[in-house]
């Protein structure tokens, strides 16, 4: 290197460092959150085979782990969410009843998931059974589970601290009259989603300050007009504010990239879901400027 060169450069790191600042201040200081998410797996432990009409060679648990490990070296600041329907598809959830479903979802670090109408298809008392065998935590606001084996497994809400980044999330599960028998659900009571998400929010949002607010639902992404009454994914973010990512299931709708509904003060929120039977894997990636205002950007992932 030139002497002057040399002079002009050290002098510049002099300046700055003078200044309480360094050489990586030049970098982005904006934070990044990554959200990955699947829904509706639906005990598909294995890859589809090579000859599958539709599926072929798609999925399967191992890829699925090794695509999120790879996801987690990139970005440390990492949440791995599911959407419900866990259970009920292929002849392991037959077999073993969902232990060997949360022993692999444990062994990926997922970090919450909500609870699905199919998770309730060996009865409350048989997901109950299965609970010791998730490390993960199990969320939904709507579902009260007081006078069932389930209480005391679920909570209405979570609270993460991602480098510095306070994001709450909530589940809603879908009505459970006329999707499962009241001889599997018990005495679980089903409350309104939409009132119980305003609640969720006023808690996360104004209660405890959170920079990202995030529904985990089972609701479904939308339905027909001869179905207008039921609440979908796209009217709850319609008709509630302060909610900016709605992760979805139940319908198996596969999308390419998140949708954006204006909510009620017509902000912007994100609606996502990947189909189902792990096929693919959502990736939601935040970034926050210092003033805590964010950005986002969002795919699906094929497994």
């Amino acid at each position: 290197m030139k002497r002057r060169d040399f002079i002009e450069k050290t002098a510049a790191s002099t300046a700055l460092l003078s200044l309480g600042l360094s050489l990586s201040s030049f970098k982005s200081s904006r934070k990044h959150i990554t959200i990955l998410h699947t829904n509706d797996v639906h005990s598909h432990i294995d890859p589809f085979p090579m000859d599958d009409p539709r599926n072929p060679n798609m999925g399967g648990v191992a890829r699925r782990a090794s695509l999120i490990e790879t996801i987690r070296q990139e970005n440390p600041n990492v949440l791995l969410l599911d959407a419900g329907d866990i259970f009920q598809g292929t002849p392991y959830f037959n077999y073993y009843g969902g232990e060997l479903e949360f022993k692999l979802m444990s062994m990926m670090k997922y970090d919450l998931s909500t609870i699905g109408n199919h998770d309730f298809d060996n009865g409350v008392d048989g997901l109950a059974a299965q609970m010791p065998h998730a490390t993960f935590e199990f969320i939904s606001a709507n579902y009260d589970f007081k006078n069932t084996a389930m209480d005391g497994f679920v909570k209405p809400f979570k609270i993460f601290n991602k480098n510095g980044i306070k994001i709450g999330v909530f589940g809603l599960g879908i009505e459970l009259q006329g999707l499962v028998d009241k001889r599997m659900s018990k005495e679980t009571v089903y409350n309104n989603p939409l009132e119980t998400a305003q609640d969720m929010v006023r808690i996360l949002k104004k209660e405890n300050k959170c920079d990202l607010v995030i529904c985990l639902s089972h609701l479904g992404y939308k339905y027909s007009k001869d179905d207008s009454n039921k609440i979908s994914d796209l009217k709850l973010a319609e008709q509630t504010k302060d909610i900016d990512l709605i992760i979805g299931g139940h319908t198996h709708t596969f999308l390419d990239k998140p949708t954006i509904v204006k909510n009620l003060e017509g902000k912007n929120v994100l609606v996502n879901q990947v189909g189902c039977y792990g096929i693919n894997l959502g990736r939601i990636d935040f970034y926050f400027d210092n003033d805590k205002s964010k950005i986002a950007d969002g795919k699906s992932i094929m497994v």
